[in-house]
Order: structure tokens, then C-alpha cells, then sequence
């Protein structure tokens, strides 16, 4: 099971805006070490709306990170 330590930077990112480079680098450890891919963890870490902890919880129940990614995707057309 994952690990969900919440983090002092994990303050939600305005709409449209990448969160803080250090809060995105925690992001990125996060889901790294869940075992998302470098490339779409580095991704799904720099755009702003991806809730990191219903990632992290689909992992818990199973789910493959790039399913996982896309069940939480943002409807074709929608901001973040």
C-alpha cells in the first residue's frame, strides 16, 4: 500500500497556473516512487487539477498508473 503522507506545499494550484517548482518536484517524488512512469509522472506532476491522492488511491485498488491517469484526466475541452 501506498504511503499517503500529506505534504505542507500541497496547497491546490489556481486554474491554469503549474504548481510551485517545489511542490511539482514533490509531486513528481510522489508518484515516482507509486510507480508511475518518469515521463507521465512528470507530467501528471506539472498540470495544475490532477488530484495526486485520488492517483495515489486507484494504485492502492489496483488500477495501472496510465489507467489511473486517464480516469482522472480532464474531459476533452475542460480547464483543469
Amino acid at each position: 500500500m501506498t504511503n499517503h503522507v500529506a505534504h505542507p506545499l500541497t496547497e491546490a494550484a489556481a486554474p491554469g497556473r503549474r504548481p510551485a517548482p517545489d511542490v511539482e518536484a514533490w509531486r513528481l517524488r510522489r508518484l515516482v516512487d507509486a510507480g508511475f512512469p518518469l515521463p507521465l509522472a512528470g507530467e501528471l506532476a506539472a498540470t495544475p487539477g490532477i488530484d495526486l491522492h485520488a492517483l495515489l488511491g486507484l494504485l492502492d485498488r489496483g488500477c495501472p498508473p496510465e489507467l489511473a491517469a486517464r480516469i482522472l484526466a480532464p474531459l476533452d475541452g475542460e480547464r483543469p
